[in-house]
């Protein structure tokens, strides 16, 4: 107790956490971790099955590697250091420590919805413009739009991060949250925060609203044109395709819009908790489930590979 109240003199934070330090607490922490572990495990196997396979060289699939490794990335800045608070029973976190968790959380954040939308992108050329598809999405396009969400990705995540950081924070410097998050830090501030806010606003229209709007405009493009396709067997492939990148956006854009496009008024420590888990904990485990148990391709290649590794063993 002494040693919580001593922290709140210091630049430290302190995060409040998800959990409560009991048996049910501790429940919930094993299956984050479990979750955490299929997350690494399955984006890991994903990205070296798509190095591994030469039918999977493709710029979709490059897309999906970067995919991939930004959720490896965004997961491993958060989990790890919730189990290290739960387990030591300490909450603080240093003030630099806070800010590089924002810094790289901001980053892999924006730079993934980008990344969605060159996804996106890259299905309408297949599907609508098939013809065309050499041309406008080949590997060279492919790596500069990987290239340019990480750069664009990173130049707004340094904005952000600089002037929260440079925010006058009182009282306790307890952040009811479970990692370092823009919102949460905002209510700390003694200053009014409003015209920052609306910055906040501007970066979650470049970041979730135009991205999100082009993704619906490109499956609307392509689903009118699948709808016109004769052959049965091109549309189901079609569909398993595009519907699983849908899956993947709707569950990634719409917790994260509702978080960062509502006013700091309007934002209550459980729901943004909840929102949080599903963008930053669930989505990086499931995009490799989904994709691969969606995609007809990827499973083509992981029993190729796990043939020839079975042939290599006998």
């Amino acid at each position: 107790m002494w040693a919580e109240k001593n922290e709140t003199f210091t630049r430290d934070f302190i995060l409040l956490g998800l959990l409560h330090p009991n048996q049910y607490g501790f429940l919930f922490l094993t299956l984050i971790f479990i979750i955490f572990m299929v997350a690494i495990m399955g984006n890991t196997a994903l990205i070296l099955l798509i190095r591994l396979d030469i039918q999977l060289h493709t710029p979709m699939y490059f897309l999906l590697s970067h995919l991939s490794f930004m959720d490896i990335l965004h997961i491993s800045n958060i989990v790890p250091k919730m189990v290290i608070n739960f387990i030591s029973g300490r909450k603080s976190i240093p003030f630099a420590g806070c800010g590089f968790q924002i810094f790289l959380s901001l980053i892999f954040l924006g730079a993934e919805c980008l990344l969605l939308t060159a996804m996106s992108y890259d299905r309408y050329v297949a599907i609508c413009r098939p013809l065309h598809y050499p041309i406008l999405m080949n590997h060279r396009i492919s790596v500069l739009m990987a290239a340019g969400c990480w750069l664009v990705g990173t130049i707004n995540s340094t904005i952000h991060t600089t002037y929260v950081l440079h925010l006058p924070f009182c009282g306790t410097r307890a952040i009811d949250h479970f990692f370092c998050e823009v919102p949460a830090m905002l209510k700390l501030s003694c200053v009014d925060t409003s015209h920052y806010e609306g910055g906040v606003y501007v970066s979650a229209v470049f970041f979730l609203l135009i991205p999100f709007s082009i993704i619906l405009a490109s499956y609307g493009q392509i689903l009118h044109t699948v709808l016109h396709i004769k052959s049965v067997e091109a549309q189901k492939k079609a569909f398993s395709t595009c519907s699983s990148h849908l899956v993947v956006v709707v569950m990634y854009y719409g917790p994260f819009i509702f978080t960062y496009m509502r006013p700091k008024s309007y934002h209550t420590p459980g729901q943004d908790k909840v929102l949080a888990i599903l963008y930053t904990i669930l989505t990086p485990m499931l995009n490799p489930i989904i994709y691969s148990l969606r995609n007809k391709d990827v499973l083509c290649a992981l029993k190729k590979v796990l043939g020839k590794t079975l042939l290599h063993r006998n």
